[in-house]
């Protein structure tokens, strides 16, 4: 039984690694405006998400942000971020801090077609591929 088990242990490893970079396929190099920010419209029509080369970059109408990025068991783990520190107010604010909060939370996401949407346990967001 052991040997059987080691045995498949790579078959195991190499469908992990296959499944992880399939996931990523679904984002490099690509462009994502956001449609909705915990369940609203984006206040801003800057509100977009890049995934360039290793890099995610956001920006929601005021601040941008980026760093790295990367997929590990279907979440997106993207960070640390740097931010711009501009003032801003109401409603881009409060749909900014979502945004900063749901890529820092490493959320589950699924891509369907050219349709994204990523959720963790206190904010979402639904985004169409450009």
């Amino acid at each position: 039984m052991r040997r059987a088990f080691l045995s498949t242990l790579p078959l195991l490893l190499v469908a992990a690694c296959a499944s992880a970079a399939d996931h990523r396929s679904d984002l490099a190099d690509s462009s994502w405006t956001f449609t909705t920010i915990d369940g609203d419209a984006p206040v801003s029509e800057k509100a977009r998400l890049t995934f360039d080369g290793d890099r995610i970059g956001a920006n929601v109408g005021c601040n941008g942000m980026g760093g790295p990025w990367r997929v590990d068991g279907g979440r997106l783990i993207a960070g640390p971020l740097v931010q711009t520190q501009m003032y801003c107010e109401g409603p881009v604010w409060d749909q900014e801090k979502a945004v900063g909060a749901l890529l820092a939370a490493a959320p589950r996401f699924s891509v369907g077609g050219d349709v994204m949407t990523i959720e963790s346990s206190g904010h979402s967001a639904e985004l169409r591929r450009e």
